[in-house]
């Protein structure tokens, strides 16, 4: 092998090599992005129509089922499925797998515009929107006071918090949940309307008129300009009570005849709270490629100089941070590495019975699994726990190359040749051989990213992985693996005890092997019939196991889901809500309860949940938790 004998005689260029690799892989982790598992979303693209004053029914027949008719033609949709609420039509279409995002959205934006004329004139523009997982909260922050109203909170929250928190590296979007902004409400009396002849049309075309920003323009004299400004908008509930909705002869009829204006919420079909008082929410939106675990520590880093410009009495909390779960599992995955490796290592040293010799393969395993990372990012992928399960198996298999290299050099040392002869040698015998055996490992798991639908998605980066981790380790075993034989081995004419003591017990169990491979030869029916029975057992004993997507696991969160009546107002979804929350607050280990009505528009569903204290400071799981409250709950 030309390599390999280029390695051998200039070990500097197979040292350089290496390091390269090395050095090519670092930066490529610290460009990864960090996830739980690996980017499986469907496309998704979302119709989301506004349509004030309408009822569900109205809904469903004068716009979900139009839209609906004229997207059902699109190709390569998996499913569609539709939510008719009052005001709102919600229209969400599945594509599947191989279609790009950006053409299903065109293409569902052509099949709405067709439809457009045939929808009510009173209707907001549809919305048409990609649908992405990355696009939901990470984190969620709670901001409470028993000083303060829900209107002033946001308020604060709005104008002072949400700017700090979007500043943070990697953070796409701070949103606001719960939110009661201030806006001018105005009430109607409808003995009022009617007694004066005035519709709320009416009231609506004059507020619109009425209210308005006109510019000014500017003064220009010889020497001099002045703009001009103009002060037409009103901003008290006395001003909006003076509006002239009607004119009857010399009779005006103000706004304060027929009804009343006064400051209050936007919107009361949301409430939130945090352990049973008032609160409003603020879920931060992670970018595609940011890292939550970065974006966590940043925000944690901001909170004590956050705490201290709140105003008195109000306070600031992480109520939930995904970023947790995913820290505890990649750490986990990272300490499985280090043991898988230090095991690796007991085992080669406990056979070749050298620490030189035991040098030499465990250098391919950082080599190989750091120059996975180049593959890993030229590719698109992610640190996930997939990924990360992909080295933890490949620490096993990227030794072996360097093993088989190692030995074949070691018997021409033994045999009396120098190291350097011997490792020209040995790899003229065997060099093609390791290109077989490193070609033949990865083709084992290429045909995994080669499965469609969502667990083929599910498993490619962790098969494309484990297979860069075997080629970069059959390049080590062709260039550094020679290289450090002919620098380190050495011909060792007498042994210590120990390596006697070993080398007498692999000779008895290589005789033992003999012996009943002799056997197994003379008794073929006996080793095929036991063959035989192992593989139906094992047939049977797989068809009585479970099968799932994924395990469950222990999030540390536990969750409660309220869907009430259709019909139900927020009121009394809210009820049944509150006690949800009763039988969560006694739970000790939790670090609070976060409940919400009205999440995402639906007044008629309700969240409570609890995030639990840290793993190693509580006595249950949430899975215990959920087994013990579910009766209780249902």
């Amino acid at each position: 092998m030309q390599l390999s004998e280029i390695s051998i005689r200039r070990p500097v260029l197979a040292t350089v090599m290496s390091l390269l690799i090395v050095l090519i892989g670092l930066v490529a982790y610290d460009r990864l992005t960090v996830r739980e598992y690996p980017n499986i979303d469907e496309p998704t693209v979302s119709v989301t129509t506004i349509y004030q004053g309408a009822s569900p029914e109205i809904i469903e027949t004068e716009v979900t089922t139009v839209i609906e008719d004229s997207l059902s033609g699109i190709e390569g949709i998996k499913t569609i499925t539709s939510a008719s609420m009052q005001e709102k039509s919600q229209i969400t279409i599945v594509f599947k797998m191989e279609f790009d995002a950006d053409d299903a959205a065109a293409e569902v934006r052509d099949r709405v515009g067709r439809v457009r004329a045939e929808l009510p004139l009173a209707i907001e523009e549809p919305v048409i929107a990609k649908v992405e997982a990355d696009a939901s909260p990470i984190l969620y922050m709670a901001f409470s006071s028993d000083l303060h109203s829900n209107e002033e909170i946001t308020d604060y929250v709005e104008r002072y918090v949400t700017d700090q928190i979007e500043m943070i590296p990697g953070v796409a979007e701070a949103q606001v949940l719960g939110a009661r902004k201030y806006s001018m409400r105005i009430w109607l009396d409808p003995a009022l309307l009617a007694a004066h002849q005035v519709t709320p049309q009416d009231v609506e075309a004059a507020i619109r008129a009425q209210n308005i920003e006109v510019p000014g323009g500017r003064l220009e004299s010889a020497a001099r300009e002045f703009t001009v400004l103009s002060d037409t908008s009103l901003n008290t509930p006395e001003d909006f009570e003076e509006i002239i909705v009607r004119k009857s002869g010399s009779t005006l009829v103000r706004l304060k005849d027929v009804g009343r204006a006064e400051i209050g919420p936007e919107s009361v079909r949301q409430s939130l709270r945090y352990n049973g008082g008032k609160a409003v929410a603020l879920g931060l939106v992670k970018q595609s490629v940011a890292n939550p675990l970065e974006i966590s520590q940043a925000l944690r880093k901001l909170m004590p100089e956050l705490q201290a410009s709140l105003p008195e009495g109000m306070k600031a909390r992480i109520v939930y941070d995904s970023s947790v779960f995913i820290d505890r599992s990649i750490d986990n995955v990272f300490s499985s590495i280090l043991e898988a490796v230090a095991l690796v290592l007991l085992i080669i040293f406990f056979f070749l019975r050298s620490v030189r010799s035991t040098l030499i393969p465990l250098v391919t395993i950082p080599v190989s699994l750091i120059g996975s990372f180049t593959l890993m990012w030229a590719l698109g992928f992610s640190i996930n726990t997939l990924t990360l399960l992909a080295m933890v198996l490949a620490v096993g298999l990227v030794v072996d190359d360097a093993i088989v290299v190692l030995e074949n050099v070691h018997r021409h040392v033994e045999k009396g040749l120098t190291p350097a002869k011997a490792a020209v040698k040995g790899m003229q015998e065997i060099g093609f051989a390791v290109i077989l055996m490193t070609l033949t490992l990865a083709a084992v798991y290429v045909p995994v990213a080669m499965m469609e639908g969502r667990t083929g998605k599910l498993f490619t980066e962790f098969a494309l992985t484990l297979a860069g981790a075997v080629l970069v380790s059959g390049f080590v075993a062709l260039t550094l693996t020679p290289m450090m034989c002919a620098k380190m081995l050495r011909h060792q004419k007498k042994h210590n005890k120990l390596f006697n003591l070993m080398e007498n017990l692999f000779i008895a169990v290589e005789q033992g092997y003999r012996r009943i491979l002799g056997w197994s030869l003379k008794t073929v029916l006996v080793g095929l019939s036991m063959a035989l029975i192992a593989g139906v057992g094992s047939w049977w004993l797989l068809q009585k196991l479970p099968s799932e997507m994924s395990p469950l696991e222990d999030r540390g969160v536990f969750m409660t889901f309220i869907i009430a009546p259709d019909g139900a107002n927020l009121d009394y979804t809210d009820h049944y809500l509150k006690q949800a929350e009763a039988l969560l607050q006694p739970i000790p280990e939790a670090n609070g309860v976060f409940a919400t009505t009205g999440f995402g528009g639906k007044v008629t569903e309700g969240i409570a949940f609890v995030e639990l204290k840290d793993w190693e400071a509580r006595e249950r799981s949430s899975l215990q938790i959920a087994g013990e409250l579910g009766p209780k709950l249902f």
